[in-house]
């Protein structure tokens, strides 16, 4: 029987540890190929690119632990799914993993976060697609901690199958091996940034600005992604791209448009 193909890619960068770790995890359940930014594309969200050109090149970032094949693409996390799946993979994957992303992207963050967007872009496309975090901000990052808990997620979505229009998000918390608690499923906690920009001016005398901000968590609830990354749950959240809110049609359609 053929390996599961597992297409690899993420927001960090084709280099960035995180995606190291994620690659070696994945060489122990399927075929591996990745396709991921050649530089950092954090916060870019489900941005693509058209209005200039794209350029993948086939590359080895490590030779000993790589996947089958690797390339680097210009783009953002969501250009590179959609040229893995059009121009670069000899068959459909099986499932789509991003990450391991260097941070949360827990809550509100799902939003601007690169490493959900890849995933969703698979998800669009009909593909099984997981996004993984740790939140850890650190380019030296412990990935290990993390290790059995991703391939045990892969494999029983692998085995399970993800619902079609579902993308699970799952952030890993910032702890020892021994310290994790489980796993918990959970929905999206309710929160906001309160930001402000830095405004400075450069050695020319010129404004600039630098965005700034405060993580607000405005949700006591103890199901959701932030309770459980508080007390040292993994959080696995079900996400989906239908954003319609299905149960605001009927109060709308009391609305009297026709008058």
């Amino acid at each position: 029987m053929k390996k599961p193909l597992i297409l690899v890619t993420n927001d960090d960068g084709i280099t960035a540890p995180g995606i190291r770790a994620l690659i070696r995890y994945m060489k122990e359940l399927g075929d591996v190929v990745v396709v991921a930014p050649d530089g950092p594309q954090s916060g870019q969200g489900h941005a693509i690119t058209i209005d200039n050109t794209l350029f993948s090149a086939k590359i080895v970032v490590d030779k000993e632990h790589g996947a089958r094949e690797e390339y680097s693409c210009s783009g953002t996390p969501a250009d590179c799914v959609k040229m893995a799946l059009q121009e670069l993979l000899d068959r459909k994957p099986d499932i789509c993993v991003s990450g391991i992303n260097h941070g949360s992207n827990s809550s509100i963050n799902v939003i601007y976060s690169g490493t959900m967007s890849a995933a969703i872009e698979a998800g669009i496309e009909g593909i099984p697609a997981i996004g993984f975090s740790l939140c850890d901000y650190s380019w030296h990052a412990d990935f290990e901690p993390a290790g059995d808990i991703i391939k045990k997620i892969v494999s029983e979505s692998l085995a399970n199958g993800i619902p079609k229009g579902v993308v699970l998000n799952v952030n890993i918390p910032k702890a020892k091996k021994e310290d994790i608690k489980g796993i918990k499923i959970c929905r999206q906690a309710r929160a906001n940034w309160k930001e402000k920009f830095d405004k400075r001016k450069s050695p020319g005398g010129k404004d600039y600005y630098w965005l700034t901000g405060e993580f607000e968590l405005l949700d006591k609830g103890e199901d959701t992604d932030e309770w459980a990354l508080a007390h040292n749950y993994v959080s696995v959240v079900p996400t989906q791209f239908d954003l319609t809110a299905h149960h605001v049609i009927q109060q709308l359609n009391g609305w009297h448009f026709d008058q």
